[in-house]
């Protein structure tokens, strides 16, 4: 059994699983939202919530340890890579658990996604992988025989919200402020012509609630899209998260996520994407089975795949 803990700008995430060649079977699944994207844009720096990070990380790093978990893989993203007492972080969060944060730069994050999405498999088709987070989005586009392209845009469905939205629910004008300012953003996104978009992360995976058949075939399409749009744009955070399934805090970014997901399937001249469950976590559980300590220089050739 091996873990993985992702410290994300909206979230801190366990994953336990059992590893049998490229499937992973969830042992346990759990995050808590910690809102350290905005802070860290508010304020430059974690300060005296630095305790609680710590303190979640360490209840997860005990509940890996008491499942037996043989590997236990800590990433850092967004906020850990901009917040500017991250190392002092950093060094508390090693002290009090014993486990190294990795903080990923934005390539190797998209890459782990990727890596997380295709499980390890050799890609079969032109595949582009998004995962729309707090403070940023990570893209990768990936090919048989090529390379990955991975990008970070620093646009994600936090940030976006706290930079246009100032009324619950979001007024018309503010609804079509996100979606004007989400293709303006990911207008430099990674040049490519991919076949098939997935999309992972909470903002995909709680967009997929609010139209009730998306959560049968996982697909959100640019008319599903609308939809959600309109439907949050009556419906107050919190009225939205008892509806939906998910807390106040998601609810509020959820129309900022629609709008980044519809930005880029413009972008890509696509009609629907895939939302998928796995991700960083799955990736980062990988690349260490399959790579051991050198995973990080490993990275571009385990996203190939293997057979």
């Amino acid at each position: 059994m091996a873990a993985s803990i992702d410290i994300g700008s909206n979230s801190i995430h366990l994953l336990g699983a059992m590893l049998d060649g490229h499937e992973i079977r969830p042992l346990v699944d759990e995050s808590e939202l910690s809102g350290l994207g905005p802070l860290v844009d508010e304020r430059g720096h974690v300060g005296p919530h630095r305790g609680d990070t710590v303190a979640a990380i360490r209840r997860y790093v005990n509940e890996a340890r008491d499942l037996h978990a043989s590997e236990i893989t800590i990433i850092g993203t967004e906020p850990l890579r901009r917040a500017a007492d991250s190392t002092r972080l950093l060094v508390e969060i090693e002290a009090a658990t014993g486990c190294q944060v990795h903080v990923v730069d934005y390539e190797e994050e998209a890459l782990l996604t990727l890596l997380g999405v295709t499980g390890g498999r050799p890609l079969e088709t032109d595949l582009a992988v998004v995962d729309v987070g707090g403070g940023s989005s990570e893209i990768v586009l990936a090919a048989p025989g090529r390379e990955p392209v991975a990008a970070g845009l620093r646009v994600g469905s936090a940030r976006l919200t706290a930079s246009i939205v100032r009324h619950d629910p979001p007024t018309p004008e503010e609804i079509d402020r996100l979606r004007t300012e989400a293709r303006h953003r990911l207008a430099t996104a990674p040049v490519g012509r991919p076949s098939l978009l997935v999309a992972v992360g909470g903002t995909a995976t709680n967009l997929i609630r609010v139209v009730p058949p998306a959560t049968q075939d996982r697909l959100l399409t640019r008319s599903r899209l609308e939809q959600v749009l309109a439907v949050l744009a009556t419906e107050p955070a919190e009225a939205a998260a008892a509806r939906h399934g998910t807390s106040v805090k998601r609810a509020r970014m959820l129309p900022a996520g629609a709008a980044i997901l519809e930005a880029l399937l413009e972008h890509y001249e696509l009609d629907d994407l895939i939302v998928s469950d796995a991700g960083i976590r799955e990736g980062a559980i990988l690349a260490v089975a399959h790579a051991g300590s050198a995973w990080r220089d490993q990275l571009p050739w385990l996203a190939h795949g293997w057979r």
